[in-house]
């Protein structure tokens, strides 16, 4: 039987004080907090009714992965684990090595399961796969198979503008594709102009 690719939405169980920080500066905890607990169920309703892939939730802390207080409509949970957002990354993926597997976050309103499709299809042809983002980060990872990730992530600048050159640095030979450039909501600023 042909295993299905892999989804992986990484997610932060939506407790006050602990998610969308730096929006929260801008609009307050509770606010933030709302505004995370919506777009996230929204965005894994939206992409994880496809029977085309797999999707599991990577979720921190590590003990909400084990609840479902959060998400009930997700049943496949997976913790993230310890590290830095590329620790966390790679181990997710690296748990697929023969597998199709895609990353992407919880914070991106224009998600659509038409751009998971094609970056799916894309990494077929390809080997890794990534959804840009116009502050020079990105909303999605993956690959075509998941031991192709290994090293990926090492001496990224996280939360900055280099992110994803700092990761394409990492790619080595292997062929590397995009998909939309799409931008996730991680302040003030962002929110403004998504909802312009």
């Amino acid at each position: 039987m042909k295993r299905l690719p892999i989804l992986l939405i990484f997610v932060r169980a939506p407790f006050l004080g602990t998610v969308k920080t730096r929006l929260a500066r801008g609009i307050g905890q509770v606010r933030a907090r709302e505004f995370y607990a919506k777009t996230s169920t929204d965005i894994i309703k939206k992409i994880s009714q496809d029977r085309i892939w797999r999707t599991i939730l990577c979720v921190t802390p590590d003990d909400a992965a084990l609840q479902c207080r959060f998400w009930k409509e997700a049943k496949d949970r997976i913790p993230q684990g310890h590290g830095n957002l590329g620790e966390r990354m790679e181990r997710a993926l690296l748990r697929f090595p023969n597998q199709p597997v895609i990353i992407v976050g919880s914070d991106i309103p224009e998600i659509s399961q038409k751009i998971i499709k094609e970056a799916f299809s894309l990494a077929k042809r390809s080997d890794l796969v990534f959804g840009p983002s116009s502050d020079g980060g990105y909303w999605l990872v993956g690959a075509r198979i998941g031991s192709l990730t290994r090293g990926l992530f090492k001496n990224v600048r996280w939360s900055t503008e280099h992110a994803l050159a700092d990761t394409l640095k990492n790619t080595g030979i292997k062929r590397t594709v995009f998909v939309n450039e799409l931008d996730d909501i991680d302040d003030v600023t962002d929110l403004i102009n998504w909802s312009n």
